[in-house]
């Protein structure tokens, strides 16, 4: 089985600000781009995203834009949902159906999303972002943001917020 380095390697995979390991693989700039409030977008991108041992996590962030998700190799990712009305949920992407993981997640804009590598070396996904991903539409959750929003989530959201840096 191949490893998480290879895979970083063999994709030419960079790290992400949210945690793991990322490249963007494709972008409709042969389509004319779409209003949106925050700019003109590409109509779609795509991503190949990995989470390691290592680099286990990826930190809780809201994108304006829906998100598909697609896994592909590895270990299973666990992601957890924080809902505009305040529900969670929790979804497991793997390979196994039999055992309740999704070969594909669907997480809409406006939905704060975590993940994590449930368990192993390396969990690869490739992700569709509708309208196109832009760092503009892209919010990494602080603490106390989210448990103002989401008070009765303290514990979840502590476990999968990055850390605050000095300053």
């Amino acid at each position: 089985m191949a490893t998480a380095q290879q895979w970083i390697e063999w994709l030419g995979l960079e790290p992400h600000v949210e945690g793991g390991y990322f490249r963007r693989t494709f972008q409709a700039d042969h389509r004319a781009q779409v209003p949106t409030p925050g700019g003109d977008r590409y109509t779609v991108t795509s991503i190949h995203y990995l989470l390691t041992h290592w680099s286990p996590v990826g930190h809780w962030h809201l994108n304006q834009s829906d998100i598909l998700h697609f896994h592909h190799h590895g270990d299973p990712i666990t992601y957890h949902l924080l809902h505009p009305d305040g529900r969670a949920e929790t979804a497991v992407l793997g390979q196994e159906p039999d055992r309740g993981q999704l070969l594909s997640l669907a997480v809409p804009g406006g939905v704060w999303k975590a993940s994590h590598l449930t368990a192993g070396d390396h969990g690869l996904i490739s992700e569709a972002v509708v309208p196109g991903f832009d760092y503009a539409d892209m919010t990494l959750g602080r603490v106390e943001d989210l448990l103002q929003r989401f008070p009765g989530h303290e514990e979840l959201i502590r476990r999968y917020c990055r850390a605050a840096g000095p300053g």
